[in-house]
């Protein structure tokens, strides 16, 4: 598929409209988030994953394809892996976008994937957007970025087939 390049700026400029509007949600919950507490990193398919999340930092992390968000997740310092690895790979751990997809995957008009190739079918296919929290904001800041960017991007995967 290729890759409409005005859809893409397009898309970073949602997202950070999405920081700002973020701002607001957490004004009204009490807490000020300054200009430079949050970064969007846009990580375009073909992505490599994150090697680390940067000391000091917690994120909430999107995955998009076809223009529609499949995943959105949080961590904190304690979570490198899921932030850098678990997504990739449907073994590594109960919940994450590996699975999710080869759990639906005939449904998603991908039927030829499989455990061994889901990974890198996600790093191929999937536009993957972080936005990098300073871990001073606090978790509960954490939890509500991550709570605003589902209900503004509606992912198809988020929690379990029976909470839906």
């Amino acid at each position: 598929m290729a890759h409409d390049s005005r859809s893409l700026d397009n898309k970073m400029k949602e997202f950070n409209q999405l920081v700002e509007d973020f701002k607001k949600v957490a004004k009204l919950a009490g807490v000020e988030v300054s200009n430079n507490s949050i970064t969007v990193e846009k990580l375009d398919s073909p992505h490599s994953p994150p090697t680390s999340l940067p000391s000091g930092k917690m994120a909430v992390y999107v995955f998009m394809w076809n223009n529609q968000c499949l995943k959105v997740g949080k961590v904190g310092q304690k979570s490198q892996a899921r932030y850098t690895s678990h997504h990739y790979d449907p073994k590594r751990s109960n919940s994450n976008l590996a699975k999710s997809i080869l759990d639906h995957k005939k449904r998603l008009g991908l039927a030829d994937l499989t455990d061994s190739t889901i990974g890198d079918w996600i790093k191929s296919n999937t536009n993957r957007i972080n936005f990098i929290l300073d871990q001073n904001l606090g978790v509960p800041v954490l939890s509500l970025m991550e709570s605003f960017l589902q209900c503004r991007l509606k992912p198809r995967f988020e929690g379990f087939d029976s909470q839906r």
